[in-house]
């Protein structure tokens, strides 16, 4: 019997379509990876570019209402309703050339602005990060204040609980410092301190450092000491950037945002 070289089948009609598909979808597999990390990049560079249009936009919107409460605050003061309010009988930090004592020492306008884009202005009471009732520029109702949550309050009351608070500020650094003296940029970042975290916070007890650097007169390890990051026992991103505004502001005289900056 004659036997006959067999012949080699090929492929089913119908498998050849799908062999040069498998084919083909190989070779753009990293043409497809390329465009899709492509996509991903411009996504995420468009939504880096819309964060920093809001943090220009929010920080834009907290200096005009600064601004607009400060222009209220005036205006009423012109009418004889209130005293003139967002003024300040202290020199500008550009304008100390020499420590003095702060007895007399009073909060600058740069310093209120700075705290102002830090605090917001909030006409409506709300909880803060730590859950404390809070309105104005970062005031915290107390119940002479005869305020609940929700409640609203005027332009003319929001300047009102601030200066009340800032001559608060004013006189626990006072006592804090001594005879020690200051720049009005350094007495500043103390006093936007004890706004921010309390009287009870910088006492001896509590931030014992901060105290002998400044019986020491040591002012860079003072600045060292003003970096105040938790609230409610949580750590809070606000803060780490309102410590570094701080301790700008107290050693270099700068009250930028370092959020504009970064």
């Amino acid at each position: 019997m004659i036997a006959y070289p067999s012949k080699t089948r090929s492929p089913a009609p119908q498998i050849l379509p799908r062999l040069r598909f498998e084919n083909r979808r190989q070779g753009i597999a990293p043409l497809i990876t390329r465009l899709k990390d492509r996509r991903r990049r411009r996504r995420q560079a468009k939504l880096a570019r819309t964060l920093k249009g809001e943090r220009v936009h929010m920080r834009k919107r907290k200096i005009a209402l600064a601004m607009s409460v400060s222009a209220a605050g005036i205006q009423a003061a012109a009418s004889g309703a209130v005293e003139p309010q967002f003024s300040s009988s202290a020199p500008q930090a550009w304008m100390i050339e020499t420590r003095t004592q702060t007895d007399s020492m009073r909060a600058s306008a740069e310093l209120k602005r700075a705290m102002m884009e830090e605090e917001g202005v909030r006409h409506d009471v709300y909880r803060d990060v730590a859950g404390n009732l809070t309105v104005g520029v970062g005031h915290l109702v107390t119940a002479s204040d005869g305020l609940s949550l929700g409640d609203t309050i005027s332009d003319e009351r929001v300047m009102e609980l601030l200066e009340a608070d800032l001559e608060h500020a004013e006189k626990t650094v006072s006592d804090l410092v001594g005879d020690l003296p200051l720049f009005q940029h350094e007495f500043d970042a103390l006093v936007d301190l004890v706004f921010n975290v309390g009287q009870g916070s910088v006492s001896q007890e509590r931030s014992p450092k901060l105290n002998e650097a400044i019986s020491a007169g040591d002012h860079q390890s003072i600045a060292d000491e003003l970096h105040y990051h938790s609230a409610g026992g949580a750590t809070a991103k606000g803060l780490i950037y309102r410590s570094e505004r701080r301790a700008n502001i107290f050693l270099n005289g700068s009250y930028e945002d370092p959020r504009m900056t970064a």
